[in-house]
């Protein structure tokens, strides 16, 4: 991240090329790339609100993008492929791609970030340029700076998303050195169309529930639920 804050005249001349516009609204592009560390000592605001615009703008973009290249794909493997294309770390890699990081205003405890809050940090202020770029040019303007940086990924990451109990093992045991423990909180309905709801903790995390028509499926959900609330998966931003 900047050690030296770039004004909103100097950003856009740094990002005109990357972003496909001149961005006229000088002091926007100057809070799209603000952190709330830096708010307290700079004027304006910061960028969360701009995030959940360019979230949406983002969202919206790739599933018309994997519609249309897809056509015979089923909802589930357009869902699956968006949220490889929309997480945090497909963000933070163009982002870093691009030379976002070196541009953001932070405060000077964020420049040594490292891990998942470093990876969100980069994500978070790629969706604020794109809403900065929506606002300046429209949603051709976010739509062409989407697809120049996104639309060579699909093939790259077809794979997409694993297992959420997978996933949400490995990570509670990355930052919290133990395993996430599932608890059944009820069930209902009759023996031929049963609903689990079950929760699961991790050590240091608040629990999350789901529920589900068995108790593999109600804790798949669980373990979404917290791997999404943690930002460990981007949530499914499709207006």
């Amino acid at each position: 991240m900047a050690t030296k804050r770039l004004n909103g005249k100097a950003l856009a001349e740094a990002l005109a090329v990357t972003a496909g516009l001149t961005f006229r609204d000088h002091e926007r592009l100057r809070r799209a790339l603000t952190h709330a560390s830096a708010r307290a000592k700079d004027a304006g605001t910061d960028y969360e609100r701009m995030e959940f615009l360019g979230d949406r703008v983002l969202g919206l973009v790739v599933a018309e993008f994997l519609y249309q290249k897809f056509p015979e794909a089923s909802e589930g493997e357009l869902s699956l492929r968006l949220n490889a294309m929309v997480n945090a770390e497909t963000l933070a890699g163009i982002s870093e791609e691009i030379g976002l990081p070196e541009l953001i205003n932070a405060g000077s405890e964020m420049r040594t970030l490292d891990g998942r809050k470093r990876v969100n940090l980069r994500a978070d202020a790629l969706e604020s340029l794109i809403a900065a770029i929506y606002l300046e040019g429209g949603l051709d303007a976010a739509r062409n700076f989407i697809l120049r940086h996104w639309s060579a990924r699909p093939s790259a990451i077809g794979e997409a998303r694993r297992d959420p109990k997978t996933e949400l093992q490995e990570w509670s045991h990355q930052v919290s050195g133990g395993v996430p423990v599932y608890t059944i909180d009820g069930r209902e309905g009759p023996d031929h169309d049963p609903l689990f709801t079950v929760s699961v903790t991790i050590n240091g995390f608040g629990p999350s529930t789901g529920s589900g028509r068995t108790k593999r499926q109600a804790e798949q959900a669980a373990a979404t639920a917290i791997l999404q609330r943690e930002g460990v998966w981007k949530r499914e931003a499709v207006a």
